[in-house]
């Protein structure tokens, strides 16, 4: 009996975390911001830095728009990730023959979309929160997840803040977002068209 209570204890507690998290999240349709990016790679002393713009449209996708160290766009959405450099499409990896692909799309789409209980399905979540902050460790659950991602940290209030990712290789990268506006006016007219 007492290690029913204990079990049922600790389910309640491992639960608790992400309710409360969820609740403190905004999630408005359009939300928009800066990043910062910094990437360490095993063996090489000096991190690649990088940053730019990003947009999140509930229901359309992402857009990842890096302006330093050089110009490149990342638009991700359900189905497909495509890669622009200027006009020109450098890369498009389709999500359904790509299962992996597919998985990481819902990765990043439930992390810059902060819907931790999209991420439950494939990670282990540990975390708690501290006043309006809250950080959780996630761990993937499948092989393959491990494999391409690793393990994240995420620290966040109504937005999340920093994302850590270790990947398995040993390489690890820190991305902060910073200036978040949400609404209409949020997105130029330039990234709407892209998202289209």
């Amino acid at each position: 009996m007492a290690v029913l209570l204990a079990a049922s204890a600790c389910s309640a507690y491992a639960a608790a975390p992400v309710d409360k998290i969820q609740a403190m999240l905004a999630r408005p349709p359009v939300l928009c911001g800066r990043f910062d990016q910094s990437k360490q790679l095993v063996g090489i002393k000096k991190p690649l830095l990088s940053n730019g713009r990003f947009c999140v449209v509930n229901g359309k996708g992402v857009l990842w728009r890096t302006l330093q160290p050089f110009p490149n766009t990342l638009r991700l959405k359900r189905d497909e990730i495509v890669q622009m450099q200027g006009d020109r499409v450098a890369m498009r990896m389709d999500a359904k023959q790509e299962p992996v692909v597919k998985m990481i799309n819902g990765v990043l789409f439930s992390l810059l979309a902060g819907d931790l209980s999209q991420l439950e399905t494939l990670f282990e979540l540990d975390g708690s929160v501290t006043g309006n902050s809250w950080n959780v460790a996630l761990k993937a659950r499948q092989p393959a997840l491990a494999k391409a991602i690793g393990t994240l940290v995420l620290t966040g209030g109504a937005y999340v803040k920093t994302v850590t990712i270790n990947e398995a290789s040993g390489d690890r990268t820190e991305i902060s977002f910073s200036g978040l506006q949400s609404g209409s006016s949020a997105m130029t007219a330039e990234e709407g068209a892209a998202l289209e």
